[in-house]
Parts: C-alpha cells; sequence; structure tokens
C-alpha cells in the first residue's frame, strides 16, 4: 500500500477479533445473540420505567438513560463487527471510523457521568432520606443528564477533532474490531503529544474524578449503614445501592484492566478481550443485574407479564 497523508485516506483495515477462520460462524453467532440480548434487555427496562407508575423516580430515571446509552453504545461496535465477520470484508471508511471513534467516546463518557450520577442518588437516599424528595428533584435530575449529555459531547469532540489533523502512514490496518482511539495514533506519522496530552488531561476529568465521586459517595453511604443498629436497616441499605455497585465494579474493572495492561504487541489480543468485555458483555450484563438484584424491577416485570401494568394510574415524570 503507497504512503498516503491523512487527506487521501479512503479506508481503514479492522483486523477484527484474534480468532481463526473456522470460528467464525461460531462467534458471529455467540455475538449477535449477546447483541440481541443486550438490545432487548435494555429496551424491556426501558418499557417497565415508562409504564410503571411505582419506577417514576429519581433512581430510574437516571437507570432509563443508562439504558439507553448502553443500546447505543453496543450498537456503536457491534453491528460493524457482526458485519465484517460474516461477509470477510473488513474495511471501513475514513469518514466512517472517525465517527465510531466519536460515538465510542461519547457514549463511553456518558455512561460514565450517569453512573457517578446515580452514585449520588443513592449517597442521598441512603445519608439524607427525610430530605431525599427535596435535594433530588425533577430539576436536579434534569441538570446532571443534561450536563453528562454535553460535557460527553464535548469530550468526544475534542478528541475527534484533535484525530483529524493527524497524517497517516502506509498500513492502515486496525488490530481491533473497532476504531479505537489508541490504535488510531499508533498509525499516525503525525506528532501525537497533542493527542496523548487531551487523552491525559480529559481522561482524568472524565474517568478519574466522577470514580472519585462514585468513591465518596459509598464512602459516606458505608459510613452510614455502619451506623444502623439493625440487620434489617443494613439490608435494606445495601438493597438499594447493590445493583449499582456491580455495574460500577464491571464499568471500572475492565476499563482499568483495559488501560493497566502492558501496552506491547503481546499484550494486543488481552486489550481485545478487555474491550469486548466493556464494548459488548457488560451493557448484555446491565438488564440482568437491575432486574435480578432489584425488588421493583422485579415487580415492575411481573406486572407486566400480567398485563396489570396498563391499567395503572399515572404518567412518566
Amino acid at each position: 500500500m503507497r504512503r498516503e497523508n491523512q487527506s487521501s485516506v479512503s479506508e481503514f483495515l479492522l483486523l477484527g477479533l484474534p480468532i481463526w477462520p473456522e470460528q467464525q460462524g461460531m462467534f458471529f453467532a455467540l455475538f449477535l445473540g449477546v447483541y440481541l440480548t443486550t438490545v432487548l434487555g435494555n429496551l424491556l427496562i426501558l418499557l417497565l420505567i415508562r409504564l410503571d407508575p411505582r419506577l417514576h423516580s429519581p433512581m430510574y430515571f437516571f437507570l432509563s438513560h443508562l439504558a439507553l446509552t448502553d443500546v447505543s453504545f453496543s450498537s456503536v461496535t457491534v453491528p460493524k463487527m457482526l458485519i465484517n465477520m460474516q461477509t470477510q470484508h473488513q474495511s471501513i471508511s475514513y469518514v466512517g471510523c472517525v465517527t465510531q471513534t466519536y460515538f465510542f467516546l461519547f457514549f463511553t463518557d456518558l455512561d460514565d457521568f450517569l453512573l457517578t450520577s446515580m452514585a449520588y442518588d443513592r449517597y442521598v437516599a441512603v445519608c439524607h432520606p427525610l430530605h431525599y424528595s427535596t435535594i433530588m428533584g425533577q430539576g436536579l435530575c434534569t441538570l446532571l443528564v443534561t450536563a453528562s449529555w454535553i460535557l460527553s459531547c464535548a469530550s468526544a469532540l475534542c478528541h475527534t477533532l484533535l484525530l483529524t489533523r493527524l497524517s497517516f502512514c502506509a498500513d492502515h490496518s486496525i488490530p481491533h474490531f473497532f476504531c479505537d482511539l489508541d490504535a488510531l495514533l499508533k498509525l499516525s506519522c503525525s506528532d501525537t503529544s497533542l493527542n496523548e496530552l487531551a487523552i491525559f488531561t480529559v481522561g482524568v476529568a472524565i474517568i478519574v474524578l466522577p470514580l472519585v465521586c462514585i468513591l465518596i459517595s459509598y464512602g459516606r453511604i458505608g459510613a452510614t449503614i455502619l451506623k444502623v443498629p439493625s440487620t434489617k436497616g443494613i439490608c435494606k441499605a445495601l438493597s438499594t445501592c447493590g445493583s449499582h455497585l456491580s455495574v460500577v465494579f464491571l464499568f471500572y474493572g475492565t476499563i482499568i484492566g483495559l488501560y493497566t495492561l502492558p501496552s506491547s504487541s503481546t499484550s494486543n489480543d488481552k486489550n481485545i478481550i478487555a474491550s469486548v468485555m466493556y464494548t459488548v458483555v457488560t451493557p448484555m450484563l446491565n438488564p440482568f443485574i437491575y432486574s435480578l438484584r432489584n425488588r421493583d424491577m422485579k415487580g415492575a416485570l411481573g406486572r407486566l407479564s400480567r398485563r396489570e401494568i396498563f391499567f395503572s394510574k399515572g404518567t412518566f415524570s
């Protein structure tokens, strides 16, 4: 392939998952099943929250946005990966690659901010239960979600604009199943120091600071729970936080594992596996976590299956 600069790059080559050709069919069926489960599971959460008045609370308001984000997040990468596996056509256009990078970063950041908002909601619910309805009013919930969308958009746009100024060398092969920002920077012939500085500074603001906020929130929650004299009160407090805490561990655990791996060629397969975990597996598990560990969601699902929910009064707020 001849040497080209960024203005003449027409496409990249996604090398996909590190699997043997004879395994393509099996993995295609597996990931198709996972993707359909992700979409249907999260859409079911949206449906339950929309139809059941008992779920019209701040926690489920944030959860509805998280479910929508998970569907969108998974849809950014998985359909293209499935098409490539089925057709053996691994190319993606330059515009398509940059667009995929933008939306991947956008929904990753949005997931992060929503989890932080949900942690604050749980903190108020456990530590200030008498003032919960006053503090977590509709205005604050809307503000938190709106700010999450705006900040995520700004962060993703920053990285994408910096990416478009780069020139690329002769090798346009991306050793990944999607247009990963780090993989694209490694293909560039330009100076990427500004991009790396943006990744570090924005990463601290988007990933580290929200994680610190989540840890502080749960630290305060833990201190409050230890002051509760009754076992019943402790179990009730834990039940309100268990689902969210499980999702936080899944999301941040895989991301931390991904970015603490050595950046060598031998660890590339491990990077891809870690990426599959938080881009494909985690969005699928979230509906199961919130359905199986959450009494309200299980109750709403039961009412929906008995068609009682359609006769409930109330509107979504």
